[in-house]
């Protein structure tokens, strides 16, 4: 969460006071994605030798081509970020996107036949409309009215069949499905994958995803160029990589060692300190309605953290046989001292 959150700081204090940015972003995502790759790679090698890497790299490599479906999903629903913010106003953008919240839920159950309990769905509803409110709160000041709330609305049900819609449909399916779907990876799929060759192997399928995209816009050469290059060599840049790659990093062992569920509830607990932050690092104000979404938000929270989601996948199978072992050991040393 603190690396989300110095994400969003660093980012604003990155742009320029028209809100533009004095480096190009697409080298930008590139650069991240290539440390994410390299990190992954230092960390195993670590404790492990390049050989291991190569060896694991090989006899696993079905897995690298199971990430290139998340590799996917992610790359679509980044360039379908931008053609959603060109269709929609912001307010509008982020209150489709919260239907991520509920969403995710769904998948999860459908992905690892696990089923939410009624008490842990009421959480994840009061916490869409929590981070729904949060939205809410970009509006100007002076906007805030009524009438300007229900022409939000009356242009989100008027639009309901549209094509942009479904492209925001399409872009938040993406979204909670890579998240549900590495979750998979992680903990079934490729449980017996060292964690650190998965993180190689979306890497890498990451950056072939792009590079394709990118290709076929004819805006790969331009990510590369000397001027663009020189632009990221600032320090706010720098950090941006940095902690971009962090988090990659850090989120695979969420993912792992935790769930996609209780992910939602993280970013929408970062959203909430994100603005808290901004008030007192940039001076934004905190109004009645980010105010309503915080007290939401932890409620929610407090609510999901009395009946949480528990799922290790394969991970759990294993423990159980491991810790069936250590008991049949323990019983049978206890036969021999009794004999």
């Amino acid at each position: 969460m603190r690396l989300f959150i110095n994400q969003g700081i660093i980012v604003t204090a990155s742009q320029r006071a028209d809100s533009s940015y004095s480096y190009n972003t697409v080298t930008v995502v590139f650069l991240t994605e290539a440390t994410k790759l390299l990190s992954s790679i230092v960390i195993f090698l670590k404790d492990n030798e390049v050989s291991t890497l190569i060896s694991n790299m090989k006899q696993h490599l079905h897995v690298m081509g199971l990430y290139m479906v998340p590799a996917l999903l992610y790359c679509l629903y980044n360039n379908l970020a931008f053609v959603n913010l060109a269709a929609f106003d912001p307010t509008t953008y982020f209150l489709l996107l919260q239907l991520r919240v509920v969403l995710t839920g769904i998948i999860f159950q459908v992905v690892f036949k696990k089923q939410l309990s009624r008490y842990q769905w009421v959480s994840l509803i009061i916490l869409t409309l929590g981070c729904v409110i949060k939205q809410l709160s970009s509006i100007k000041k002076e906007e805030v009215s009524p009438t300007h709330t229900v022409s939000i609305l009356t242009t989100l049900l008027s639009n309901v069949v549209s094509l942009h819609i479904f492209l925001m449909l399409v872009q938040v399916f993406c979204s909670c499905l890579a998240g549900v779907y590495n979750e998979k990876l992680l903990k079934d799929t490729g449980a017996e994958v060292h964690i650190m060759v998965q993180n190689v192997f979306m890497y890498i399928d990451s950056i072939i995803c792009n590079a394709l995209v990118l290709l076929c816009r004819g805006d790969i050469l331009s990510a590369f160029t000397t001027t663009s290059l020189s632009q990221v060599w600032q320090l706010s840049v720098i950090a941006i990589i940095l902690n971009n790659a962090a988090v990659g990093i850090v989120t695979s062992f969420f993912l792992r060692s935790l769930n996609s569920i209780l992910k939602t509830f993280a970013s929408a607990l970062e959203l909430m300190f994100t603005a808290v932050l901004s008030w007192i690092i940039f001076g934004i104000p905190i109004d009645w309605w980010t105010a309503a979404a915080i007290a939401l938000v932890i409620y929610a929270t407090y609510m999901y953290a009395q009946n949480p989601v528990v799922n290790r996948g394969r991970l759990d199978v294993e423990k159980g046989s491991s810790s069936q072992q250590e008991e049949e050991m323990l019983v049978i040393s206890e036969i021999k001292t009794s004999l």
